[in-house]
C-alpha cells in the first residue's frame, strides 16, 4: 500500500474515534438527567400515592365524625321519643328519626365507598413503590453504564491525541492540507474506502479505470464526486489469502524434496 495513503487511513480512523469519544461524552449528561427524570417521575407516583392515602384517611375521620354526631343526634331522638304526649309529637319524632336513620345509612355508605379507595390506593401504593424500586436499581446500572463510557472515551481522547501527534509528523505537507480540506468540507469523513465500484460514502459510481487504480492501493485517488480520498479495503485480505496460497505450495515442495 502506499505510505501515504496509509498514513491518511490511520489519521482518519484517528479521528473518526476522536469524534465518537467526543460525542459519548458530550450525549452522557442528557442522557443522566433523563434517568433523573425517571427517577422523579418514579418518586412523584409514591409522593402522590402516600398524598391520596393521607387524604383518604383524613376523610375517613370527617367522616366518621359526621356519623357519631348523626348517631348521637338519633340516639336523643330515640330517648324524647319516650317522652312525647301526643300523637301528633309522635310522628313528628318519627320522622326525625327516618331521617336521622337516612343520614346514617349515607354517611355508613360514604365509609363503605372510602374502605374501597383506600384499598385501591394500598394497592397503587405498592405497585408505584415497587416500580420504583425496579427503576432505581435499572437507573444505577444505566448511570454506573454511562459513567463507565465516559471514562473510557476520556482514555481513547487521551489516546487519540497522542496517536495523532505521532502520525501527523510523518504526513506530507500537501497531503495533510488535502486531508484538513476535505476533513471539514465533508462532515469529518477525508477518507473511505470504495466497494462494488462506489465511493462508500456519496455511493457515486466511479469510472472502471478510477476504481481499478483504487485496488491497487498504491496512489491517492480522489472520488470525482465528493472529492473524499479512496482506498480499497480488501486489498490486505486478498494478499494475505494469496501469501497463503504461496506458503501453502512452498510447504508441499518442502514435502516433495524431503520424499526424493
Amino acid at each position: 500500500m502506499n505510505p501515504d495513503l496509509e498514513r491518511l487511513i490511520r489519521l482518519q480512523a484517528i479521528e473518526t474515534q476522536t469524534f465518537h469519544a467526543r460525542k459519548r461524552i458530550a450525549d452522557a449528561p442528557a442522557e443522566i438527567a433523563a434517568l433523573d427524570a425517571k427517577l422523579t417521575a418514579a418518586r412523584d407516583a409514591v409522593a402522590k400515592a402516600k398524598q391520596a392515602g393521607t387524604d383518604n384517611q383524613s376523610s375517613r375521620r370527617s367522616i366518621e365524625k359526621d356519623l357519631a354526631a348523626v348517631q348521637q343526634r338519633l340516639s336523643k331522638y330515640k330517648e324524647q321519643l319516650m317522652e312525647v304526649k301526643t300523637n301528633a309529637e309522635y310522628h313528628a319524632m318519627q320522622h326525625q328519626i327516618s331521617a336521622a336513620n337516612d343520614e346514617v345509612a349515607k354517611y355508613e355508605e360514604r365509609i363503605l365507598v372510602n374502605m374501597i379507595e383506600a384499598d385501591e390506593i394500598g394497592a397503587s401504593l405498592k405497585s408505584a413503590e415497587a416500580k420504583l424500586k425496579a427503576d432505581e436499581a435499572a437507573v444505577a446500572k444505566e448511570r454506573a453504564a454511562i459513567e463507565s463510557d465516559v471514562r473510557n472515551s476520556k482514555q481513547v481522547l487521551d489516546e487519540s491525541a497522542k496517536a495523532r501527534e505521532a502520525l501527523l509528523p510523518t504526513i506530507g505537507r500537501a497531503y495533510l492540507e488535502l486531508f484538513e480540506r476535505l476533513f471539514k468540507a465533508r462532515q469529518g469523513i477525508a477518507v473511505a474506502p470504495a466497494v462494488d465500484g462506489h465511493c462508500s460514502i456519496c455511493h457515486v459510481r466511479l469510472r472502471p479505470q478510477v476504481y481499478n487504480t483504487i485496488l491497487r492501493n498504491d496512489e491517492i485517488v480522489q472520488c470525482d464526486h465528493c472529492q473524499r480520498v479512496l482506498y480499497f479495503e480488501g486489498v490486505a485480505q486478498r494478499s494475505a489469502a494469496g501469501q497463503a496460497v504461496i506458503d501453502a505450495a512452498a510447504a508441499r515442495q518442502i514435502d516433495h524434496n524431503s520424499a526424493s
